[in-house]
């Protein structure tokens, strides 16, 4: 074997071996503080993810280290981040809520064989080299995927910000509709530290980019919450901190591999492994978009399951990428996949050493953050470009955006991919066909498609541009038939081939049974250019002697040339069009 086909074998399997050996200290520097702010960050988030799964609040930890440090490292993306999320979570607590208590032994042993399950199903999606689902994202999927969870995210921190009570779990609507109802129980107190938060953070930004900013901002409300509770008292501030956290490693643990457990849980596992890639992928994207990157596709799927494999040997419930952790990781400088390695390093670290001193740390200072975050993760500039742009990818933005907002995250990404295909369906769905004519003004008097050029009485002459296959031949057959209705003296039919590049055995029957028609009217169906692909497909399907294999013609000039001689010499005898050289008794030159 070649070495550089070895090379290309190993970095699959070993992606890492690409960007490790390049990372230089400046990129150490720059991981290490986003890796840091990530670590941070998760540490409350983490306990609250395991409370809406219905685990015990330290497995929250749990999945933000191993799964994490994993994915990193056979990952794709530089930015992505993996561990616990929201819906991953509420996902998980609706399937197996139905066979354990949530918060037993028994429940904390199905949510580890459920993680190992997802993961073994992302793996063997992607060795199979199905990561090429994720070209089913479009763009503006993207696009409005990020912006509408970027807007939930924000709505969801109104009430760590503001310091009103706000019933978790609900959706946009709910919650902006609970905020106004309490607007006059906003605290004062509290919203000050969220604000010193976010205004420290975003003048940190703008005038001293060099130094991390969020991290700044974070201490900067931190600082202000306990000055505040120390001159005036917890009670009377009422500015609440994350709390004490365990400090304890994650312990090893065994998925349940009994065939009764497997069987009960395949179904839940395949539906959470497809929304847990989605949602990975379209963050990866997402980020992959503002950065520059590419995305792997058949990488982030062999990333993600060996993260959820491992995890669930180290009391890690099911991890996929966070919007939330990803977003940070972007806006804090990360440059490669080392500052999610880090973050899952650093927050070992940070639970056995400093996990008690988040009692100190308020939650206003986290809402101000993940304010600052959101913010930065809505492409306004890309927004606008889409809607000037195109009515059909703003479709699919608007559909996503306000599925994003208004309806589950991964129900978003669903509904605006299936949008997207139903849109391209459409659209290939019905090729365009254009009438052509010769255009004296062109060189060689080239068709062209100006409506205002005369056309030869007994010729039409039209350009196929698009695939002829079982979801257009409709369209193609309405149009051939709509032609001979509107223009029955142009008993002769010329195609020009060169826009077509697919046909398939219905496509095949479509265009011998037009020929056959042209035939039986005395006319005749002719094809000019026809790549090898139309030729090899139309010969293979029986179709090419029914199509006229002598009518086939591979240049405009022999075309014409071969046409000209079997239309009606009576007819041309009495047309003013004379719009070929042949008509003029002159021979067009190749």
């Amino acid at each position: 074997m070649h070495s550089a086909a070895k090379s290309s074998i190993w970095h699959r399997f070993l992606p890492f071996l690409l960007w490790l050996p390049a990372t230089n200290k400046r990129d150490f520097r720059a991981d290490f503080i986003a890796g840091l702010t990530g670590s941070i960050v998760v540490l409350p988030q983490g306990v609250a993810f395991a409370s809406i799964a219905g685990m015990p609040p330290e497995y929250g930890l749990y999945a933000g280290m191993i799964p994490a440090i994993i994915a990193a490292l056979f990952g794709s993306s530089r930015h992505l981040v993996s561990g616990p999320t929201t819906a991953a979570s509420i996902v998980m607590l609706s399937s197996l809520s139905v066979y354990a208590e949530p918060g037993t032994m028994h429940y904390v042993t199905l949510a580890l064989t459920l993680t190992f399950m997802v993961g073994v199903i992302e793996l063997g999606l992607g060795l199979a080299r199905m990561g090429a689902l994720v070209n089913f994202i479009s763009h503006s999927v993207i696009v409005g995927f990020t912006a509408g969870a970027a807007i939930l995210i924000a709505a969801k921190q109104l009430k760590y910000f503001f310091g009103v009570e706000i019933a978790r779990g609900g959706h946009l609507h709910d919650i902006l509709w609970q905020f106004m109802q309490q607007l006059g129980d906003i605290n004062p107190w509290v919203t000050a530290v969220s604000m010193v938060t976010m205004l420290s953070g975003i003048a940190i930004k703008r005038w001293v980019p060099r130094i991390p900013y969020l991290i700044v901002a974070m201490l900067a409300g931190s600082l202000l919450a306990l000055l505040l509770n120390a001159l005036m008292g917890v009670e009377n501030t009422g500015i609440s901190s994350v709390g004490a956290l365990p400090a304890s490693l994650p312990p090893l643990s065994s998925p349940d591999f009994s065939f009764s457990t497997i069987r009960d849980l395949a179904s839940a596992a395949f539906a959470l492994s497809l929304f847990a890639l989605t949602e990975a992928i379209s963050i990866g994207r997402s980020l992959a978009a503002k950065s520059g990157q590419r995305i792997d596709g058949n990488q982030e799927f062999i990333g993600q399951g060996l993260s959820n494999i491992f995890g669930s040997f180290f009391s890690g419930y099911v991890a996929t990428g966070s919007f939330n952790r990803s977003g940070l990781n972007y806006q804090a400088g990360a440059r490669t996949p080392m500052a999610a390695m880090l973050a899952g390093v650093l927050l070992i670290g940070l639970v056995l050493m400093v996990a008690p001193l988040a009692a100190y740390l308020p939650n206003a200072a986290m809402a101000g953050i993940l304010f600052l975050v959101a913010w930065g993760l809505v492409d306004f500039k890309e927004i606008a470009h889409i809607l000037h742009s195109s009515k059909r990818e703003t479709i699919v933005l608007t559909i996503t955006l306000l599925g994003a907002m208004f309806l589950e995250l991964e129900t978003a990404i669903f509904a605006g991919v299936i949008m997207s295909l139903l849109l391209y369906l459409e659209r290939v769905s019905k090729p365009k066909i254009l009438t052509r004519a010769p255009d004296p003004r062109l060189y060689k008097r080239a068709f062209n498609t100006d409506p205002d050029l005369p056309e030869c009485p007994q010729l039409k002459i039209i350009r196929i541009d698009g695939s002829i296959f079982f979801g257009s031949v409709n369209h193609v057959q309405e149009t051939f038939a709509r032609i001979r209705a509107q223009f029955p003296q142009q008993k002769h039919l010329a195609i020009v081939c060169q826009g077509i590049n697919f046909i398939d055995m219905q496509g095949g029957d479509v265009l011998a049974t037009e020929a056959k028609e042209r035939r039986a009217n005395n006319g005749g169906m002719y094809l000019i250019s026809v790549k090898q692909a139309l030729w090899d497909a139309l010969d293979r399907f029986g179709c090419l002697e029914a199509t006229g294999g002598r009518n086939i013609f591979q240049s405009k000039t022999a075309a014409i040339t071969g046409i000209y001689q079997k239309l009606d010499k009576s007819i041309c005898s009495t047309c003013e069009k004379r719009i070929f050289m042949e008509c003029h008794g002159k021979q067009m030159k190749e």
